[in-house]
């Protein structure tokens, strides 16, 4: 072939040229003699022409020969991108043919996959980038790794040029966003992501979507996208549709989107949806939290629909009926139910008989006997109870219920148990101001007053003579079952002084006494415990006094004269001018007698006068 190829160049019709001619010169001085400039021939050409001569055929050399001959000596520019075989695999390098005269070589490690094992085998078709030609060694390096990340460049260009999306996985947080797998690393901020702010941010790693350029520069490596574009051209899309279709009264399905204290947010297709807390279930519900997730898909019905506001009132206890309607069917008064204790306030407790059904129970119907301060020392939330139907009002949504109406009510046989008359024994268990509480039977406490404690003793307060847990006897003085009060008394175990006291104390009897009290109008006197009787100041002297204050002490002792009685009203009437005046009577009387016969006019005279005067008195 060598010989072929000299004997062709002898043969060809060239310019004489020595070596010492430049080939400059030599196309300048062609173009002085105005000799026509021949296009440069290929190699590839040049050798056809040879061999054609040599065959001396007019045969054309075949069109796949020749194309062999011209890819053999094709030259790719370094950082072009083309298409090579796989010829070999060995432990370093992987052989690819690209059609040059010799194999380019691409380092293994750009074959292995995730797991390090080699993703590449003879035959194999790969893209790969021609990075530098090495000439004198006939050696070309390539590159697979860099030919992807230029085909993903221009995948990027060409989506933003024609604003089509590209796919990419959010592979983990960065600051500001994410960062998104998209052949090469691209940036998605976090308000770009979606189309409300996202709580858990780490619940979109790892996700593959569809995501919109915004726009990118390839020199810095530098790509921001966008989530939320799309959302928002898919949910206007939706939006557009759910207009034109929903009405008041139909039932459509939709996403919870947000929740609040005062109802749920719901996405029909692009149109937001309020479902009220009032609306959702026909029973109580706290937080709309505890019946709905973000993301939930629910059926609910258009109560109210404003196109011009885009406001649409929703509701889902209108998917069922309304338990109030067949209410007094269910639950007639009188009738036992069962419930359960869903709420507690001051005055009472609320139960829950069924969905959207509650009753109350006030806290003067949870016992016959025990005053109830307070609903939760007799029941407590989420505690299942039995009571009965006071009263029913469904128009209202009202149920009245009753605990203490299950039992029989104690103050029904406390007056057959315990007459009038009846002494008792019970211990003290509490102790006010106006009396004392004893226990009578289980939840009944009989009160003595404080002026039932004794018929003689004036008592300020009870705890001067008994304390908390004393056991005491009481007689039964009343029972009043509407008003729910047990009258004791203590005193009465004993019979009234008072009833004997004209007995002891006569009319006109004298008496001796200690005194408890000066006031203005007189002197209290105690003729014995718990019986006293009054001075007034117009019996303490036949002289005028004012007031008696400052002429006795508390304590003294004192005799006096009994004036009046009157047992009803509780009052001695005592007098130390009379029976001073009585004393001095019977001084003048016993003077008196011991005058003997007159023996003159002046003797009798006196006499007279003395008598009138004791008369007078």
């Amino acid at each position: 072939m060598e010989n072929n190829f000299k004997n062709n160049e002898n043969k060809q019709e060239m310019p004489e040229q020595t070596p010492e001619t430049d080939p400059v010169e030599a196309e300048a001085a062609a173009e002085d003699t105005g000799a026509a400039k021949l296009p440069e021939k290929t190699e590839a050409e040049r050798v056809a022409e040879e061999i054609e001569a040599e065959s001396g055929e007019e045969e054309r050399m075949p069109e796949d020969l020749m194309g062999m001959y011209e890819e053999s000596f094709k030259q790719f520019e370094e950082g072009e991108v083309v298409l090579g075989r796989i010829i070999s695999v060995d432990r370093d390098f992987v052989l690819v043919d690209i059609g040059y005269k010799s194999e380019g070589q691409i380092p293994i490690r750009e074959f292995r996959d995730e797991n390090g094992e080699v993703a590449a085998a003879e035959g194999d078709t790969v893209e790969v980038m021609v990075e530098f030609w090495d000439d004198d060694e006939e050696v070309v390096v390539l590159s697979k790794e860099k030919a992807a990340t230029i085909k993903v460049w221009e995948e990027i260009k060409r989506c933003y040029d024609a604003e089509e999306t590209i796919s990419g996985t959010i592979t983990n947080r960065v600051k500001g966003g994410f960062s998104v797998d998209i052949g090469v690393q691209a940036f998605l901020p976090g308000s770009q992501a979606d189309l409300r702010p996202i709580r858990n941010l780490d619940e979109m790693v790892g996700k593959t979507f569809e995501f919109k350029v915004l726009k990118y520069n390839r020199k810095r490596s530098n790509i921001v996208l966008s989530r939320r574009v799309l959302l928002e051209e898919e949910r206007e899309k939706k939006r557009t549709e759910t207009l034109a279709t929903i009405h008041e009264g139909k039932v459509i399905d939709g996403v919870v989107k947000n929740i609040t204290e005062y109802g749920v947010f719901v996405d029909l297709g692009g149109v937001d949806g309020l479902l009220h807390i009032t609306d959702i279930s026909w029973g109580r519900v706290k937080h709309p939290s505890e019946l709905f997730s973000i993301g939930d898909e629910i059926q609910v019905k258009i109560l109210n629909l404003d196109l011009e506001r885009e406001r649409v009132s929703l509701g889902m206890k209108q998917l069922t009926p309304d338990p109030w309607e067949a209410a007094a069917e269910k639950y007639p008064v009188g009738s036992r139910v069962n419930g359960r204790v869903v709420s507690l306030t001051d005055y009472g407790a609320f139960v829950e008989l069924e969905e959207g059904i509650e009753g109350l129970i006030h806290v003067s119907e949870m016992s016959w006997t025990r005053k109830i301060r307070h609903p939760s020392k007799v029941v407590s939330v989420g505690e299942s109870i039995e009571a009965v139907v006071l009263d029913i009002k469904p128009d209202a949504r009202r149920i009245s219920l009753g605990m203490k109406q299950v039992k029989p009510n104690p103050w029904d046989v406390i007056s057959e148990k315990y007459p009038v008359g009846t002494t008792i024994e019970g211990k003290i268990k509490n102790i006010t101001d106006f009396g004392i509480f004893i226990g009578i039977d289980e939840g009944i406490d009989g009160l003595v007053h404080i002026s039932d404690i004794s018929w003689t003793k004036r008592i300020k307060h009870p705890s001067e003579l008994y304390k908390k847990g004393d056991i005491v006897q009481a007689i039964v003085l009343d029972i009043d079952k509407e008003s729910e009060r047990f009258s004791l008394g203590i005193k009465q175990l004993q019979s009234d002084p008072w009833e004997t006291v004209e007995q002891r104390y006569e009319v006109g009897k004298k008496i001796t006494g200690t005194v408890t009290n000066v006031t203005d109008f007189g002197v209290f006197v105690e003729l014995e415990e718990g019986i006293e009787g009054l001075i007034h100041v117009s019996e303490i002297s036949k002289e005028k006094i004012k007031t008696p204050v400052g002429m006795f002490n508390v304590g003294d002792i004192i005799t006096a004269k009994v004036m009046n009685i009157n047992s009803d009203e509780r009052r001695i009437g005592l007098s130390i001018k009379r029976l001073e005046m009585e004393d001095e009577q019977s001084l003048l009387n016993e003077y008196i007698n011991n005058i003997g016969p007159a023996t003159s006019t002046f003797g009798e005279i006196l006499r007279e006068n003395l008598q009138d005067k004791l008369n007078d008195e």
